[in-house]
């Protein structure tokens, strides 16, 4: 379980991240949503401890981030940023088992390959696997990079908006998958995502944030609700079933009145 405690960040005087405390289960997939600037992605960095926080605790089966030593971390939990830095003339199998360096230390053994081979095929990336990133589509790219986060095996992933420059075919595609290593590996996943609709369908959880704090958390039946979308959004829209699963008509909304500072 990844246990966060009155975690709090700030740039100066302007707080990101407002004394968040919730707990995230084991072994689903749970969606972060909100509007842009709720602390979704700022959350994520601090949970990987990419990036430090003010106050507060988080723990990763009883793992303080803070003090962990880092490769200790690495074994346990890994994360995707949306900006991911790499050489373009990686090949897609190079970049992937970029992911065993926490377990090989640069000397994979036969167990490495295995592990890359395997991330390979989940992500459908047989035939890409020779190619150079700089060669590859925007979201072929960002399959590559996913493959390479599951690769390194660790028991928790942390995903910062992984559908970025995927269409739809792509995304639905990508939500599949990573339900797949929910189901089949046992992998604890966590996202930040934008579209709700995609929250709603795949997630087993889900947290919504709202000007740095956390505003709800449950399953997608207890957050997809008309008046509970309206008050993170401030847009008001219909939710229907479709194949007993709520979906958000957010392009038919009205935008509500902002709110008072």
């Amino acid at each position: 379980m990844i246990r966060i405690d009155k975690v709090t960040k700030a740039y100066g005087r302007t707080v990101v991240v407002d004394a968040v405390t919730l707990d995230l289960p084991q072994k689903g997939l749970t969606s972060i949503i909100g509007p842009n600037g709720a602390g979704k992605s700022t959350l994520l960095s601090i949970m990987s401890r990419l990036m430090p926080m003010d106050a507060g605790t988080i723990t990763v089966d009883g793992l303080d981030v803070t003090t962990t030593p880092g490769d200790v971390l690495a074994r346990k939990l890994a994360i995707l940023r949306q900006d991911n830095s790499m050489s373009s003339r990686l090949t897609v199998r190079e970049l992937v088992a970029f992911g065993r360096y926490p377990h090989s230390k640069g000397r994979p053994t036969a167990a490495d390959r295995e592990h890359v081979e395997r991330a390979l095929g989940h992500l459908e990336l047989d035939t890409l696997a020779g190619r150079f990133l700089d060669e590859l589509s925007g979201g072929q790219r960002q399959r590559a990079f996913v493959a390479m986060v599951l690769c390194q095996d660790t028991d928790y992933v942390l995903l910062d908006e992984p559908l970025n420059n995927l269409d739809m075919k792509q995304a639905v595609s990508m939500m599949r998958l990573l339900r797949r290593a929910v189901e089949e590996f046992g992998k604890t996943i966590v996202l930040v995502l934008h579209d709700i609709n995609f929250a709603s369908n795949y997630s087993d959880h889900i947290v919504a944030m709202r000007d740095g704090r956390m505003v709800l958390q449950g399953s997608p039946a207890m957050l997809m609700r008309s008046e509970v979308l309206a008050d993170i959004y401030d847009l008001e829209f219909p939710v229907m079933a479709v194949e007993d699963k709520p979906i958000g008509l957010y392009y038919r909304g009205n935008v509500l009145k902002p709110r008072p500072a």
